[in-house]
């Protein structure tokens, strides 16, 4: 089973994914996110969290690619895609920032990016 909306020439992959507030579930948006396997948290709009009445609980310094460094808040959403659904970090993104799906939210869902057919699949899960 692979999961692609839109996947582009030159590595670059967006999926589809409903972002939930973890206090109230009925509290939702479907968004487009580019998938970032080399991201840890998901960036999502900011003022969008707001809306959905999801709080950060933090603040915490990123180095962009450039190594330039960000201050951005943090706090937890549930994402789903496909019917899976899981609770991970999420930074509230400002002006500018892309709507990124980091690795953790991969994870916590059960996915990885597979790098040759540039589309979801799900991830092989051991129990030790």
């Amino acid at each position: 089973m692979y999961i692609t909306y839109n996947a582009i020439a030159m590595g670059i992959t967006f999926v589809k994914a409903t972002i939930k507030n973890p206090q109230k579930p009925t509290k939702e948006k479907e968004i487009e996110f580019l998938v970032d396997s080399g991201a840890i948290f998901s960036v999502v709009d900011g003022k969008l969290l707001e809306k959905l009445g999801i709080k950060p609980h933090r603040e915490q310094e990123f180095t962009l690619a450039d190594g330039t460094k960000v201050k951005r808040k943090v706090g937890d959403a549930i994402f789903q895609i496909v019917g899976i659904q899981g609770a991970a970090p999420v930074i509230f993104g400002q002006r500018g920032d892309s709507q990124l799906l980091g690795v953790f939210t991969l994870e916590a869902l059960g996915f990885v990016l597979d790098p040759f057919k540039r589309k979801l699949r799900p991830m092989k899960l051991w129990l030790a």
